[in-house]
């Protein structure tokens, strides 16, 4: 088990960046004298090289840290089977938790997120030829403090960069945290951490920020679930990585509800590098949030906004517009609400396409009024099937998912994706396509990742083909 390619890590997918998961575990296999070799094969084509290395492999680990990344992985997982059955196959993160179940009849072991210590049992296991293993480590633990092994990775030049303007800057990823505080009931996290997240020491986020700087970024992405889940942390951490690196911008994820609460921080995040925030709105429509238990209304959604764009920070909101309890008037409103707030060239059109997923073990499972509504669980599809009320609906989103791909394909601009959108919707209202006036003229080409964000998201035909 200790010879170069007899332990292979592989991620099919995390949006745009360096997969962390695969970076963390091969450090740890590393440390206990393993020589674990990575695979990405959302920059790595699978090719004859990349399928001599899946059947040559005696543990396959597959990284599933959100939807698309299972998807993916599981067509994976059917290529390692059929070409090299003798391989212990195991998948690991935060989905394959929601999907152990199904997993249970796919592989021989499932472990959770923040799993590293956990490998390294198993791949002992394994070494010392034991001839059944019961190990399965579900819960996220905090793990010791280690360097990721990003040189057995793709180099940071491959992957999504910041686009300012005509520049491309080369772009990295770092997590000050893990896990998070809150129970959104449509997040994949909570099912899991339940409430719980760990900070990483700065000095750890730091040294890793280091590492991407020195092979060439010019941006780090915070990719917590939301940076200021720990305020006072995540001051120390953008305090100390301007000290450290204050010619590199940085970007984050926040809820609605700490960019309120904490709108006296981002004068000073915007002196420090941020360029922009991530926000998931989610919808127009309190019933929606309150279904989601988001912990905000939608008429504090302009404020946040403005709180953020003061500070002269880009605000980039996230969206679930087609979910049970969707209206068309519901999608209409946000149509009308990004264009009120000069949005267009902020949200990506991706988000405007976003269907709710119900994985297995969702909070949104304990909805009395929707579980009357759900169809089964789709086990292929890793979400319970639901329809919505309105034909008209169903058919708007089949609409929008066609016109966001395609024009995603052929690099339309994001404002003028958006206004084929509003039309196709007021269109579908039966209502002429009114001209809300905006509060401000659209910023153009705001700074942004070149991939855009999205954690629950089905993989497009594009991905899919790509394994």
């Amino acid at each position: 088990m200790r010879g170069p390619g007899d332990i292979l890590l592989v991620s099919c997918y995390e949006p745009g960046h360096q997969p962390a998961q695969l970076a963390s575990a091969s450090a740890f296999l590393r440390r206990a004298g393993f020589a674990p070799t990575c695979l990405d094969l959302a920059i790595e084509p699978l090719d004859g090289g990349a399928r001599a290395r899946l059947a040559a492999a005696r543990l396959v680990a597959i990284s599933a840290p959100m939807h698309t990344a299972l998807t993916l992985g599981l067509k994976v997982g059917e290529r390692v089977r059929r070409e090299n059955p003798p391989a212990h196959l195991c998948f690991f993160g935060l989905y394959a938790v929601l999907n152990r179940e199904l997993l249970r009849g796919v592989c021989q072991t499932v472990l959770g997120p923040d799993c590293g210590e956990a490998l390294v049992e198993l791949a002992g296991a394994l070494e010392s030829g034991a001839a059944s293993l019961s190990l399965e480590a579900l819960e996220p633990r905090r793990l010791p403090v280690l360097a990721p092994a990003r040189d057995g990775l793709p180099p940071l030049a491959r992957y999504a960069r910041l686009a300012v303007g005509g520049e491309r800057r080369v772009a990295g990823h770092v997590e000050s945290t893990r896990g998070c505080k809150h129970l959104c009931r449509h997040c994949p996290l909570p099912p899991v951490y339940r409430g719980r997240f760990f900070a990483v020491p700065v000095e750890a986020v730091l040294a890793d920020a280091g590492l991407q700087v020195a092979a060439g970024a010019r941006h780090i992405d915070f990719g917590d679930p939301d940076f200021l889940n720990g305020p006072t942390h995540a001051l120390r951490v953008a305090r100390a990585f301007h000290a450290a690196f204050p010619d590199v911008t940085f970007s984050f994820t926040a809820k609605v509800e700490h960019i309120l609460r904490y709108r006296t921080f981002f004068p000073e995040l915007a002196e420090l590098g941020a360029v922009f925030v991530v926000s998931a709105f989610e919808s127009l429509s309190d019933e929606v949030l309150a279904a989601l238990d988001k912990g905000h209304r939608a008429a504090e959604l302009p404020e946040a906004v403005r709180v953020v764009r003061d500070a002269g920070i880009s605000i980039r909101p996230t969206f679930v517009p087609f979910t049970p309890w969707t209206t068309l008037e519901d999608y209409l409103a946000l149509c009308r609400f990004v264009r009120a707030e000069a949005l267009e060239n902020e949200v990506d059109p991706v988000q405007l396409s976003i269907r709710l997923l119900i994985p297995p073990g969702s909070l949104l499972l304990d909805l009395p009024d929707l579980t009357r509504r759900l169809g089964p669980l789709d086990a292929r599809g890793l979400t319970y099937r639901w329809t919505h009320a309105e034909p008209r609906l169903e058919r708007l989103e089949a609409d929008v998912a066609a016109l966001v791909e395609e024009a995603t394909h052929t690099e339309v601009p994001p404002g003028e994706t958006f206004a084929r959108i509003h039309a196709l919707t007021a269109a579908a209202a039966g209502v002429p396509l009114d001209e809300v006036e905006p509060s401000a003229e659209p910023r153009p080409a705001p700074p942004h990742l070149t991939e855009p964000w999205f954690c629950c998201a089905a993989p497009t035909r594009r991905q899919l083909g790509a394994v």
